[in-house]
């Protein structure tokens, strides 16, 4: 296809902490765009602090889709997304509008901007098979769990993280009710894309990161977990295993004291942002804004004058 006849399709990535939120609401406001966020943690609803999902005060003045989307109580998974972000693009484009993807979740960005092919699974079977690899990893261990997944998907044993459940989970229950590994590769983009990454030095991040967990408690995260497991939330959902939530409901349960769940999120999302920046690095299509290098004023103008020069050209 014609680049010119693709949808245009702005892409504002980066670790968490890094400034996204409101560098993406000054570039909306400037490119008269809707954003959709790509965030694993801020589809589900209840989880608010935690995500640190933006304000209803902002989300009013700029619309926001992908955010308070599911059920805790269910998974979302990399193809809900996609299927979910691809009707946000064409509904914010039939507005008139500019779609700006915004979020850390790489996978999910890469799926949809690549155009991955999902294969169908059957609902039923699809929880059975969560329900049975689940089983698998708290009776025996996770590590038995990756050794499966490396004889079967070896691309996604080598991708995800030892401690991420989650996608450990989907991957073999992908590969079992398929007989496929997860798709790697796409077909023709929809969409002509400008992709940023937005970031900043290690040293820097990891102390807004300190920074964000302190205020997280200080908001009152303890009491969100809380209030979620009294709803009922099985502690080993998907929703409550995102980071801040998983180390939070093992502290409710006397698994952790105070401390030890604060310093276990602090450590644990330095981890996440480290991979997320990994995975970013292999993204060849991306643009890096050093942050800390580039006042905050400047990226949005250099992103807005690109988007006006190359994206929002004349089809």
């Amino acid at each position: 296809m014609d680049e010119r006849g693709k949808q245009p399709l702005l892409i504002l990535a980066g670790a968490t902490a890094v400034g996204k939120t409101e560098i993406s609401l000054a570039i909306a406001r400037e490119l008269n765009g809707e954003v959709i966020s790509c965030d694993s943690g801020q589809v589900f609803r209840g989880l608010d602090i935690g995500t640190a999902k933006i304000s209803m005060k902002d989300r009013g003045e700029i619309p926001h889709y992908g955010i308070d989307i599911a059920d805790p109580r269910q998974t979302f998974s990399v193809a809900d997304y996609q299927r979910y972000a691809r009707e946000a693009i064409s509904q914010i484009a039939g507005h008139g509008r500019l779609p700006i993807v915004v979020g850390g979740t790489g996978l999910w960005i890469r799926a949809l901007i690549q155009n991955y092919v999902f294969s169908p699974q059957d609902p039923q079977i699809s929880r059975i098979l969560r329900q049975h690899i689940r089983m698998i990893g708290d009776e025996h261990g996770w590590d038995i769990v990756r050794q499966i997944l490396s004889t079967v998907d070896p691309a996604s044993y080598a991708r995800i993280a030892p401690r991420d459940y989650n996608r450990l989970t989907r991957a073999l229950e992908v590969f079992w009710s398929t007989g496929k590994p997860l798709p790697r590769n796409g077909q023709d983009s929809p969409y002509r894309v400008s992709y940023w990454v937005l970031t900043r030095p290690m040293a820097e991040l990891r102390e807004r990161i300190r920074v964000r967990v302190q205020e997280m408690m200080f908001r009152g995260l303890p009491k969100e977990v809380l209030g979620l497991l009294q709803q009922g939330i099985d502690r080993y959902s998907q929703a409550l295993s995102a980071i801040g939530y998983k180390e939070t409901a093992d502290w409710a349960y006397g698994l952790a004291t105070a401390e030890e769940r604060d310093s276990l999120i602090i450590r644990h999302t330095r981890q996440y942002a480290k991979r997320q920046l990994t995975w970013f690095r292999s993204e060849k299509a991306a643009r890096w804004l050093d942050l800390s290098l580039v006042d905050p004023q400047r990226v949005i103008r250099l992103i807005v004058q690109d988007v006006h020069e190359h994206l929002l050209m004349p089809s």
